[in-house]
């Protein structure tokens, strides 16, 4: 895995020996995105659709992407959307109108091998963000090694748990 960073951008990636589509549908199905990243999610796959994790299962008011959206869609190629962070960065980044937003890209390297890209951009450039950006760095490579090992291993752990 490899990891890019400035003030405003956080850029993982990493390759998993699974083939293309077996990825895409990792990020894109409710079912499939609940076995990596967080116990609960709501999935829509559409722009405008809604990309909700709840990471406290039942618990709709915290640790939780509730009201994020799909803002850009291509098949097996980019998934962006809408993200909130967790509860201890809720007044600095989790208002309506001012969310960060995550880009996923896929690129199939051969059959059985595919790259993914996540860039998570929006971040402010001043001092009050900087444990908000180093957190986010800790959580994407966590949240990418599940991946990896949700689909080579078939072992998931779900990542960013209180």
């Amino acid at each position: 895995m490899t990891t890019a960073t400035n003030d405003k951008v956080i850029k993982k990636e990493v390759t998993i020996n699974a083939p293309l589509n077996l990825v895409w549908y990792a990020w894109t199905i409710s079912e499939r995105v609940s076995e990596w990243f967080a116990p609960e999610t709501v999935v829509e796959l559409r722009e405008g659709g809604a990309y909700e994790l709840y990471f406290i299962p039942g618990n709709s008011t915290s640790m939780n992407t509730k009201g994020c959206k799909i803002t850009k869609l291509i098949n097996e190629k980019e998934l962006h959307f809408t993200w909130k962070g967790p509860d201890q960065f809720e007044t600095l980044m989790n208002k309506d109108d001012e969310l960060t937003i995550v880009n996923v890209s896929f690129k199939s390297i051969n059959d059985n091998s595919t790259k993914v890209i996540v860039e998570h951009i929006g971040f402010k450039d001043n001092e009050d963000w900087i444990e908000a950006i180093n957190w986010h760095q800790m959580a994407w490579s966590g949240v990418l090694d599940s991946l990896k090992s949700a689909l080579e291993k078939g072992e998931g752990n779900l990542c960013c748990q209180p």
